[in-house]
């Protein structure tokens, strides 16, 4: 059965109530462990060989043994973990046992450089890191630039400075007395998410444990799970994605999930697994979808999926044509951010509109509205926005972390603007019109060109530079750079490679333009700022 029959009536009368006392950890997970223990998620490593599985009584034990050694370590309620760990079963542990004692993580992607390290362990006054044996090393470089830095966890061997994630695990107990924890609100601090910005560093999204049971929105409409589903969202640990396909929303509703425990994309080892572990719900970025449209799927015995999501772009109907062939599903994309849970979607009680977002979710008033906040009429673009209540509409963060100017940039006129245009149909679709702001959206990773321009000028060659989104086909958009060289430069081919070369070992590989071009100058306002619309224009 679907989990919604009737948009208008469900939209109409639900309405989410949020408890004044809330732990993800407790009230999710062990619960569902102390209750009716089933499976939680299938690990599987890089080749696709090794499968093993993982019930909710697993989850509550590991978390609790991990969080009486973060207590024996003296961790505190309140207290910021930087955390860099790949799609293994640690982050699991790591995640709920830091939500149980009410430690703050801040997840991050395992591209991140010292440099993004650095930055985001100061920004936050982020006491704790918790990495991978890998990532260790990029810790250490940046470790005596950090003065708030006093706990090192690693995943992995032993090291000087650092606790082993099994030092803290094995030898503790697999129960957690909750008496000697302070009742965790649904208002605490949970968890931050840096998100990049156009005209400055990353800006620090604080969600709290309300965020984790607002995502019962996210899986129980646009992603349309149910108990006996097999799940897999293809993404990074560090993305906010990961909090809604491979956190908090399967396990609201008691789905069991894939973890894919290995690096790159192999498309033909995807769709095998899907027969292989039985995915009935799959979750992909629209690069993914394109690369499968490309190859033979009849080859592949797909017919386990009964459900498929997108986000991050629209799909063109023939992507969509060609997945349904094979799968007889289509693809219902999404929409929604770091600064949310998933607010438009498209249903499987409704007809799709090929290239629309779908319609708002039940229990959150998303609008088309303009500067002052008059909501728009039909067909009309304008701000996609959500109306600011007291309290907040479900899943809505409450700010910047310690940003005000940030925060009313788009907090306004009752409205928090979330800086995409969009208008709605006749039929109350909404349809993505673009950003409001620069952000280049590249598959399926938000840049800020801002960090791109900024780690472009610590080259010697370059003297300034201007970055954007150029359009295309396989990934959306690519970092296209403008640059103006530094006198005794000259722009030719081996400087392109010296300089991508470069990029991708300063800052996030992901980040590095695919694409340069030498410039005598660069079209500015009057006040100096770069008119990337006008590059964009003329790219």
């Amino acid at each position: 059965m679907p989990n919604m029959n009737n948009y208008e009536s469900t939209k109409e009368s639900f309405k989410l109530e949020k408890p004044a006392l809330y732990n993800f950890g407790f009230d999710v997970i062990d619960k569902r462990a102390d209750t009716a223990d089933k499976l939680a998620f299938i690990e599987i490593d890089g080749a696709g060989e090794n499968i093993k599985h993982h019930q909710f009584s697993d989850l509550r034990d590991i978390s609790n043994q991990f969080a009486n050694g973060l207590l024996e370590l003296g961790a505190q309620k309140g207290e910021l973990a930087f955390v860099m760990i790949p799609r293994i079963p640690e982050w699991y542990a790591i995640m709920i046992g830091c939500c149980k004692l009410g430690v703050v993580t801040m997840p991050g992607t395992n591209l991140l450089t010292s440099k993004d390290i650095e930055y985001r362990i100061n920004r936050s006054k982020a006491t704790m890191a918790i990495v991978t044996s890998e990532n260790a090393g990029k810790v250490e470089a940046i470790k005596n630039n950090c003065p708030t830095l006093e706990k090192l966890i690693v995943i992995g061997e032993e090291r000087d400075g650092w606790k082993t994630f099994k030092q803290l695990t094995n030898s503790f107990d697999k129960s957690l007395d909750k008496s000697q924890l302070e009742p965790s609100k649904a208002s605490d601090l949970m968890m931050i998410y840096f998100t990049s910005g156009t005209t400055g560093m990353p800006k620090m999204v604080a969600r709290d444990n309300a965020y984790a049971h607002a995502h019962t929105i996210t899986g129980e409409y646009w992603m349309d799970l149910q108990e006996n589903d097999i799940h897999w969202t293809l993404s990074d640990t560090g993305w906010a994605k990961a909090a809604w396909g491979m956190l908090y929303a399967p396990w609201q509703m008691g789905s069991a999930m894939v973890l894919f425990n290995g690096t790159g994309f192999d498309a033909e080892l995807h769709l095998n697994l899907i027969e292989k572990l039985g995915v009935t719900t799959f979750c992909a970025p629209p690069t993914v979808y394109r690369v499968f449209a490309q190859m033979d799927l009849s080859k592949y015995n797909l017919s386990s999926i009964r459900h498929a999501i997108g986000a991050g772009e629209p799909l063109n109907p023939e992507v969509i044509k060609v997945w349904k062939d094979a799968t007889g599903a289509d693809i219902y994309d999404g929409y929604g951010q770091t600064e949310t849970i998933n607010i438009v979607a498209n249903y499987p009680c409704l007809p799709v509109k090929p290239g629309s977002m779908g319609k708002p979710v039940p229990g959150v008033n998303v609008q088309i509205v303009d500067e002052d906040g008059h909501v728009l009429a039909a067909n009309s673009t304008g701000s996609i926005a959500i109306e600011i209540t007291e309290p907040l509409q479900p899943g809505m963060f409450a700010g910047y972390w310690e940003d005000d100017d940030a925060t009313a940039k788009c907090f306004k006129n009752g409205w928090y603007h979330t800086g995409d245009n969009g208008m709605m149909d006749d039929d109350g679709y909404f349809w993505f019109v673009g950003r409001s702001d620069d952000i280049i959206s590249s598959s399926g990773y938000r840049i800020s060109p801002f960090e791109v321009e900024s780690s472009l000028l610590e080259h010697p060659a370059v003297l300034e530079s201007a970055a954007i989104g150029k359009p295309d086909e396989a990934r959306g958009e690519i970092v296209k750079a403008y640059i103006i060289l530094a006198e005794g430069y000259t722009g030719n081919p081996e400087l392109t490679k010296e300089i991508q070369t470069f990029m991708k070992e300063i800052t996030a590989p992901y980040k590095y333009p695919r694409e340069i071009e030498y410039v005598e100058s660069l079209p500015k306002t009057i006040s100096g700022k770069i008119r990337r619309i006008e590059l964009r224009q003329n790219c």
